[in-house]
Order: structure tokens, then C-alpha cells, then sequence
């Protein structure tokens, strides 16, 4: 069925590519949200899954965003609107069939359908983000993508939280309503949205180029800055704090909240103070952070780091906007994918790596991490005040002569 088709600039109203962005990232956390928050509990208590599985379950769940380079590959038979639609449909048809296959196998195979559609909206998204928002505006309006996907999650949140016991549901049917609505909305989006022409004709092939360097070494220690979060913080919570399901849930309930009312805001201050400094704050903010982690004794002051923790998340979109001010237009795409790979490879070692570390000791893990805030705090004074093209790097004049590679 042949849409009508319109330049991204030209869009206005609802129908613009703000909104549909918005609507996007929505939809995914509508069923992601859901499954992040039921699917260990239905591993353990309706397939009774140990450590060990739950371990390969997880390790299989981070495969499609080490490979998040391949969708560039895709493009060459459907455009990147039509892959983040197509990706949104397969993570909500892995969710929907999660219930259904109640074996080790069987979750095994609806969390990597899932992952792989995560993953390749997540590659999307961003790149279209950067590819249809104004430079002058894209933090900002980053942020109401943020602040639309926290909205998401509080309503996934909030339902399940009334409904599960209210109604007596089981997971089969909380993970095949979760997943239908992210199916349906992808469908909705399709026909409800023209189809937004490319500005610029993306590059069907991977993109490695040395003036890009210093984006990939800040995306690299992005991903080793999450896994300090999602994975120590939160076991540290649990471990050393005895939070119970409920408490965790409300740490959640509670960043949600932050990104929805803030993450607007904390973009237009990005766009305002600028890339460098939103990023060295932060890394600064960071590294106290994690050196607060290493030593906290009070379970309240340890909700309350958690909470900074997440909330310097929303200062990541400075990232994204530093490589659209920098990027030639046409690599946008290819860089998003590869993007993605980097992230992951930090995804992939540090929880077994770390994990080792915290036998012996947990204070040395979030020493460590302060280390990388330091890294990271470093490698963010190398980024310009002002990026375009040919000033990279703080050093660089903008007369330099830019690497045609």
C-alpha cells in the first residue's frame, strides 16, 4: 500500500515526526516495561528456572545489540521507518508469546525475538531522532521522547500493580495484552503517518571513520556506565538493603516520574549550556555517585543515589546531539548500528567480569566504576564547545582537512 510521502521538515501537527517518535517510543515501553518487570518472577515460579538459566536467558537477551550493526544490512530492503515499525511488532509478538512457551527453550527463543526487536528500534529510533530533528532543537526535543517513554512505563507499571492481583491474572495473559498493544500501535503508526522522505540518502554499508572517534570511546564507556546501574546498583539494593519487590518497584515508579516532568527540561539545558558541559556534569556527578555506592551504609541515602544515579541518564541525549552536530548526514544510519555494538561489548564482559569482583568485595566494583566516570569525565573535555564538522575534538581547527574515509 503506497503512502504519501513528505520531507520531515515539512510535517507539522500531529502528524509530524516529533510525534511519531514520541508514539514510538511509547509503544515499545508498553510491552518492554511489562516483561522487564514480570519475566523473572515467571521464570522462577511457572518454569522454576535457577541462576543458571536465568544467566544464559540473559546472555542471549544482549546477542541482538552486540549484532545491532547488521541493520544496516536491512536496509537495503526497507526503509528505516519501515524497520522501526517492523521492529516494534516482532519485540511485541516475543512478549505477547512469552506466557506461552513455559519452558527454559521456549523463553530462550521469545527473548531473543524480543531482543532482536528491541534492539534494531532502539539502532532505528535513534537514528531517525537525528535524522529528523533540528540540530537546534534536538535536545530538547529528545528529552519529550524521553519523557514519553517514562509516561509508558508508569502506565505499564501502574497496571500491572492494580491488576495482577485485583483480577487474578496469570502471565500468559499480562504478556500477550502487553505485547498486542505494542502490535497494534505499530500497525496504527503506519497508516496513520506519511512516510518522511530522507533528507539525505543514508549509507547501506558499515561506517568506521577516525573522526568519529571520540563518540565511539564515549558510547563504549556509556555502556559500562549502564551495567554499573542496571545491574550493581539495583543487586545492591536488594542485597545489602533487603529492599523487597514493592521498594525496587517504587525506585522505578519514582525515575519514571524524574524523566517524565525533567528529561523535556534537562534537554533544553543541553541545548542551551551545550555538549561539553552537560556531559562533563554528567561524569562529575557520576563519579561521586559511584563513590557514594562503595560506601553507604543507610538504605534511604542508597535509594537516594539510585535515584541521582538514573536521573543523569536524561544528560546522555548531549551524546547523541554531539555526533548529529559532527556526522556527515549520510551516516547517520550506519553509525546508529555500530553505535549499538559498541555500547554492547560493554554489555557483554563487565557483568561477568564484575561479577568475580563482587565475590570479594562490592566497594571495589563501584570504586571502579567512579574510575570510569573519570575516564569518561576526561575523554567529555576533548569534546568541543561548538562541534560541526572538522572540529571533532577540542584540539582540532575547523580548517583541518576532514578524512574523506
Amino acid at each position: 500500500m503506497s503512502r504519501k510521502s513528505v520531507f520531515p521538515s515539512a510535517a507539522t501537527g500531529w502528524r509530524s515526526p516529533i510525534v511519531m517518535l514520541m508514539v514510538m517510543a511509547a509503544a515499545m515501553q508498553l510491552s518492554f516495561a511489562v516483561w522487564w518487570t514480570l519475566v523473572k518472577n515467571f521464570a522462577v515460579e511457572d518454569i522454576s528456572l535457577t541462576g543458571l538459566e536465568i544467566g544464559f536467558q540473559e546472555s542471549i537477551r544482549e546477542i541482538p545489540g552486540f549484532l545491532a550493526f547488521l541493520a544496516v544490512y536491512m536496509l537495503f530492503v526497507m526503509r528505516e521507518q519501515t524497520l522501526a515499525l517492523v521492529s516494534l511488532v516482532l519485540l511485541g509478538a516475543g512478549v505477547a508469546m512469552t506466557g506461552y512457551f513455559p519452558t527454559a527453550n521456549g523463553l530462550y527463543a521469545t527473548t531473543f525475538l524480543m531482543s532482536i526487536g528491541f534492539h534494531y528500534y532502539e539502532t532505528m529510533a535513534q537514528s531517525l531522532a537525528l535524522q529528523w530533528l533540528p540540530k537546534a532543537d534536538a535536545p530538547r526535543l529528545m528529552g519529550r521522547i524521553m519523557a514519553a517513554a517514562a509516561f509508558a512505563q508508569i502506565i505499564a507499571f501502574g497496571l500491572v500493580a492494580i491488576t495482577w492481583t485485583s483480577f487474578d491474572l496469570d502471565f500468559s495473559t499480562v504478556f500477550l495484552v502487553a505485547g498486542a498493544f505494542t502490535m497494534t500501535l505499530a500497525v496504527c503508526l503506519w497508516f496513520a503517518f506519511p512516510h518522511f522522505r530522507e533528507e539525505t540518502p543514508q549509507r547501506r554499508e558499515l561506517v568506521l571513520r577516525k573522526r568519529y572517534g571520540l563518540y565511539y570511546a564515549l558510547t563504549f564507556m556509556g555502556g559500562a556506565r549502564r551495567q554499573i546501574f542496571t545491574v550493581f546498583a539495583s543487586f545492591m539494593m536488594v542485597e545489602k538493603f533487603g529492599y523487597e519487590v514493592h521498594q525496587v518497584a517504587s525506585l522505578f515508579l519514582v525515575n519514571c516520574l524524574f524523566n517524565m516532568f525533567f528529561a523535556s527540561r534537562i534537554g533544553g539545558l543541553i541545548g542551551r549550556f551545550g555538549e561539553r558541559n552537560a556531559l562533563c556534569a554528567e561524569y562529575i556527578g557520576l563519579i561521586a555517585v559511584f563513590t557514594a555506592y562503595a560506601f553507604v551504609e543507610s538504605a534511604l541515602f542508597a535509594a537516594v543515589l539510585y535515584v541521582i544515579d538514573h536521573a543523569f541518564f536524561a544528560l546522555s541525549i548531549a551524546m547523541k546531539t554531539y555526533f548529529q552536530k559532527i556526522a556527515d548526514p549520510a551516516d547517520i544510519a550506519p553509525t546508529a548500528g555500530v553505535a549499538f555494538t559498541i555500547n554492547h561489548i560493554a554489555a557483554v564482559g563487565i557483568p561477568a567480569a564484575f561479577g568475580f569482583i563482587w565475590l570479594a568485595s562490592p566497594t571495589v566494583v563501584f570504586l571502579i566504576g567512579a574510575a570510569m566516570a573519570l575516564v569518561s569525565l576526561l575523554l567529555a573535555m576533548l569534546v568541543p564547545r561548538h562541534p560541526v564538522p572538522g572540529k571533532e575534538f577540542a584540539w582540532r581547527n575547523r580548517s583541518d582537512t576532514v578524512p574523506a574515509e
